[in-house]
């Protein structure tokens, strides 16, 4: 193969899979001599764990890889034209003083307007970062809004971030708040989502710039509507409990500029300060929960999304905030169901999922077993027919959108948290896997059992998973077990996970994948063994037909009461909480 062409440095290594510096980004770190790029001699194929950097060497020249295209955001024009004295009217009757109107270079104009196809008096809110105007928005006499076609969507007032920022929900909104002498506050671009979003797509990605790092406490101050509740939490969500405070408007008003306008400033400006942290993690009482007890009476107790496989969700369903754990027989497909489940959730649900999967490295290897199961046709030439081009890129734009994957230099259980938890802010993403536990680098206290470090470590998966409202699965590896005398390993239960009986006493799910290797037409096998709340399912098995050329699986009529899952109650091994 011609590495050298790549600038990849193999001399004196030897072996299939190797590691050695990545040319694009080792020089450039601490670690100049640490090996972050992994290469496989036989394909070709090379993948930088650190940046990302991937591609393909022949014994020719280099060949074509896939590179998603980037396509630069519009860049409009701005310069703060004369306020026209009605627009200075109108801001007066809001509260808003032309100072503040100056200091944010408001201007007003003639603009198009899709929503009435003729061109209309607009106010321009310019959005800038720095120096630059990276966005306009528009808003006529009607309150429609528009901003500049393919312009990058950042928070509004971006440059006004400090330690303590307060984040609402209008232009309006954010000029009141200075108004009220508060300069440090910021806007989302286009308003709250819509009640019961299932899918925030790219909707949050204002979150993901450079100026937030400096932000230490958010004060949430948006509407008080439901599609307020909603934005609320989801910012919550990404920014941690711990890292926010609420904003309670008083009866009458909606949001900021209600305030001012129903109070004056001194007023909002007392209601700000005043803005209360979120309950006590682990304590609460009725009336704190009075809301989502309402939800649950009003619409019921909802169960967690649907797995893709109608016969799993009668069994099984995937609910955020819960820690789950699978387990299986070394080769039996543990890792491969989990990679279907997580295309079948992102697919139907819209959930960014992230992956810590080094025995799947390189990623790209993973990447294409991912790209078969979206696309339903296998990634390289074969028997069958494989992915067009077109499906190839299609399936490339999915995956970039909806998978990350983890891999920090001392991949800790700690590190592989803290990474997620970025992603939680700057992505959203709504599920965890961590596959293999073995793979996770331990950091055991002396003195400290291996049952006792286990117990910590699960209880920081969870509280991971229920402060950030993300779906955890840890695939882990049971302890050597001996085949019967029919050539088959039994089937694993929770217990028999190396390292200690909290797998199952820790977990909310437990599910095992178990196969007959002895017969290739087999059934996969999937057995929940616990489930902590039966809104969430039940115990029982599910068969799965497996297509070795794509990896996906179909699902076909479940047991309704497996043998083995009687006999595990009868021993009171396994069981469901409610």
């Amino acid at each position: 193969m011609n590495f050298e062409e790549y600038g990849i440095n193999i001399s004196g290594k030897s072996g299939t899979e190797i590691k050695t510096i990545c040319p694009q980004c080792s020089h450039t770190r601490k670690k100049k001599s640490q090996p972050c790029l992994n290469v496989n001699t036989e394909t070709g194929l090379f993948h930088c764990w650190h940046c990302d950097w991937s591609g393909k060497a022949t014994d020719g020249a280099r060949t074509s890889m896939y590179i998603k295209p980037s396509i630069p955001y519009a860049k409009p024009k701005y310069q703060a034209p004369k306020i026209d004295e009605k627009v200075l009217i109108w801001f007066d009757s809001r509260g808003i003083s032309e100072r503040v109107l100056i200091r944010n270079k408001i201007g007003s104009g003639k603009a198009w307007m899709p929503q009435l196809q003729a061109e209309a008096s607009c106010i321009m809110f310019p959005y800038y970062r720095g120096d630059e105007v990276v966005n306009i928005k528009y808003r006529d006499g009607k309150k429609n809004f528009k901003m500049e076609a393919g312009a990058e969507r950042i928070l509004y007032g971006l440059n006004d971030v400090a330690e303590r920022t307060v984040i609402c929900e209008g232009e309006l909104d954010k000029l009141a708040i200075e108004e009220a002498g508060i300069k440090a506050c910021v806007s989302v671009p286009d308003g709250a989502p819509a009640v019961n979003t299932k899918n925030f797509s790219n909707k949050f990605d204002f979150l993901n710039a450079k100026e937030l790092e400096k932000v230490k406490q958010w004060v949430i101050a948006v509407d008080n509507d439901a599609p307020g509740n909603c934005l609320r939490d989801e910012l919550i969500r990404r920014f941690g409990a711990e890292n926010c405070l609420v904003v309670t408007w008083p009866d009458g008003c909606k949001d900021a500029n209600d305030v001012l306008v129903t109070y004056e400033g001194d007023v909002l400006a007392k209601i700000l300060s005043e803005a209360a942290p979120l309950p006590i993690v682990g304590v609460f009482t009725a009336s704190e929960l009075a809301s989502d007890l309402y939800d649950l009476y009003e619409g019921g107790i909802q169960r967690g999304v649907s797995t893709g496989w109608q016969d799993m969700d009668e069994f099984y369903t995937v609910l955020p905030g819960q820690l789950n754990v699978v387990t299986g027989i070394p080769g039996h497909g543990k890792s491969e169901w989990v990679d279907a489940l997580s295309v079948n959730i992102a697919h139907l649900h819209g959930w960014r999922i992230a992956f810590y999967s080094p025995e799947n490295y390189p990623i790209s290897f993973h990447v294409a077993k991912l790209a078969e199961k979206y696309v339903g046709k296998p990634f390289n030439e074969g028997r069958t027919q494989r992915m067009s081009k077109i499906e190839f890129v299609d399936s490339m734009d999915w995956i970039d959108n909806y998978i990350r994957w983890i891999m920090p230099e001392a991949p800790s259980l700690n590190e592989i948290i803290a990474k997620a938890s970025a992603l939680v802010t700057r992505d959203g993403i709504r599920m965890l896997v961590i596959d293999p536990w073995n793979e996770v680098e331990h950091d055991r206290p002396s003195g400290m059992s291996e049952t006792e470090y286990i117990s910590l470590a699960l209880s920081k998966l969870r509280k991971f998973a229920r402060n950030h409202d993300v779906a955890v699965f840890v695939i882990a590896h049971p302890k050597l077990m001996l085949k019967d005398k029919d050539g088959n390993y039994p089937i694993p239960n929770p217990y028999d996970i190396s390292g200690s009986a909290n797998w199952r006493n820790k977990a909310d799910n437990c599910l095992t994948v178990w196969r007959n290797l002895a017969d290739e037409n087999a059934m996969v096998e999937v057995h929940i063994q616990k489930i902590k709340f039966k809104v969430v399912g039940k115990l029982g098995l599910v068969d799965f037909t497996y297509d070795k050329v794509t990896g996906r699986y179909h699902d076909t009529k479940p047991s309704k009461a497996p043998q083995f899952s009687r006999k595990m109650l009868a021993a009171g091994e396994v069981e469901t909480v409610d």
